[in-house]
């Protein structure tokens, strides 16, 4: 071990408490990308992060605009014929809702034994912090072992509408060998991993007509066929008994799973019963050639994410609604196509709605699934760093959910991303009381340090 890095592993080990309250100060922020009234703290957090850059020495530091929230850019360039490296981030949170189900304010960090309790802290300002604490340990005690990049955005929670447009506007500008990802997250504490593969999303609102306004249901029912219960037909539709995505053609482009692969989902440290108490359901459900790992990380799904119809105060009125909608998106996995999925949806429509309703299908958004190698050096480079502070070979999975960039990243800057995170499956993510598990954390800086160094040394 060079005496380099054991001087920025030292250095983190002393300046934990420090990395810590800088935690709790940028996540007190809310910087709810969905909030219009949020803008002015999206901006705040964008500029807190560009300080933190500047303060490490990064060159080139700008608060770029785009269509919507900023994106934060630095660079450093000083490592001759190494490798470089973009690291991304987001800096956006999702909403708080329900608040009255926060123990403690949602924007007030408070440490509870080993965990930190704020909105942020896990997803994913943490996961940004860490990477920043990492780099901040290894400037601090000589140079940097490798080209670095940023590129931290402000609408991830949103589906990264502007990404896109400002990824190409960019090329030339984030040209790098592979992008570091740390918005994924580990499969328990003593559980390193790094994940490969992740799912894509189309999201689609689904509205059905019925009667040209709202009828009494006794002068009506019976002659009328009911939106709602039209719309709830083609929903049952469109799932066999066993969980099988009944659209046309929906499966022809999914990639097959290789032996390695199923071997790699077989090795994972989760069982049926882990799945059950995660999610608090009585037994588990879907595709039953499949393990649930294989099925959230790998099968591509369709899934209702609200509905919508009539009367729905306290008390009774008993009406026939004029119409009816549901909230629909699917999780897509290598090889399909969103806008293919979205024809594939019509054609199901056109084939299966009765001609006693009219129905409109919108796109709202999409993004493409990714899927990196594992034998690049930089996830190499990774899994060693894991190791080492783990003390065990780093699991290898697929993530259920989406990351639009990782997709773009590959189809726009045609580069792979190396996609790592320490946070941890009970965090909460996206509902109250998230949390960060601070000893993980401090763990991950760790492991980050050893993987630039590692990165340098091939």
């Amino acid at each position: 071990m060079t005496e380099h890095r054991q001087a920025a592993l030292e250095y983190a080990r002393q300046h934990e408490d420090e990395f810590l309250a800088a935690l709790k100060e940028v996540v007190a922020i809310p910087s709810i990308s969905t909030d219009p009234d949020a803008k002015a703290d999206i901006h705040r957090t964008a500029e807190w992060l560009a300080q933190r850059l500047r303060d490490l020495g990064m060159q080139g530091v700008a608060v770029m605009p785009t269509g919507g929230h900023p994106v934060v850019y630095a660079e450093w360039m000083g490592a001759l014929g190494k490798p470089v490296a973009l690291v991304y981030g987001h800096y956006d949170v999702q909403p708080v809702d329900p608040l009255e189900l926060w123990t403690n304010p949602p924007f007030q960090p408070t440490q509870v034994g080993e965990n930190l309790f704020a909105r942020g802290t896990s997803d994913m300002k943490g996961q940004v912090m860490a990477s920043l604490n990492a780099i901040e340990s290894i400037v601090r005690t000589g140079d940097f072992p490798v080209n670095l990049k940023f590129l931290i955005e402000g609408e991830e929670e949103i589906g990264s509408p502007s990404l896109k447009k400002w990824l190409t506007d960019n090329r030339e500008l984030l040209k790098s060998d592979f992008c570091l990802n740390p918005d994924a997250g580990m499969l328990g504490k003593e559980y390193p991993t790094i994940t490969y593969g992740l799912r894509g999303l189309v999201y689609f609102e689904l509205k059905v007509f019925g009667p040209d306004h709202d009828l009494h249901s006794g002068l009506a029912g019976g002659i009328v066929h009911n939106p709602a219960q039209a719309l709830a037909e083609l929903i049952a539709a469109m799932h066999d008994a066993d969980g099988h995505i009944t659209l046309p053609g929906f499966y022809d482009s999914v990639r097959a799973l290789s032996q390695q692969e199923r071997a790699d989902f077989l090795r994972l440290p989760t069982s049926d019963a882990d799945y059950v108490a995660t999610t608090g359901v009585p037994s588990l459900w879907g595709e039953p050639e499949y393990i649930p790992a294989e099925r959230i990380g790998a099968r591509p799904t369709l899934e209702i994410n609200g509905m919508i119809s009539g009367f729905t105060g306290a008390g009774q009125k008993t009406v026939l609604p004029a119409w009816a909608m549901a909230k629909i998106s699917c999780r897509l996995v290598p090889d399909q196509d969103s806008d293919e999925v979205h024809a594939q949806l019509t054609r199901f429509l056109q084939e299966k709605a009765p001609a006693t309703i009219r129905w409109d299908l919108q796109k709202l958004s999409g993004a493409p699934a990714s899927i990196s190698d594992l034998n690049q050096p930089a996830a190499q480079s990774l899994s060693r760093a894991m190791e080492t502070v783990w003390g065990s070979r780093p699991y290898f999975k697929r993530e259920g959910g989406s990351i639009p960039v990782a997709g773009y990243m590959q189809n726009i800057l045609g580069i792979d991303s190396v996609l790592t995170g320490f946070g941890l499956p009970d965090d909460n993510l996206h509902a109250p009381n998230e949390k960060m598990h601070i000893p993980t954390w401090y763990k991950g800086t760790q492991a980050l340090i050893h993987f630039f160094f590692n990165l340098a040394e091939g």
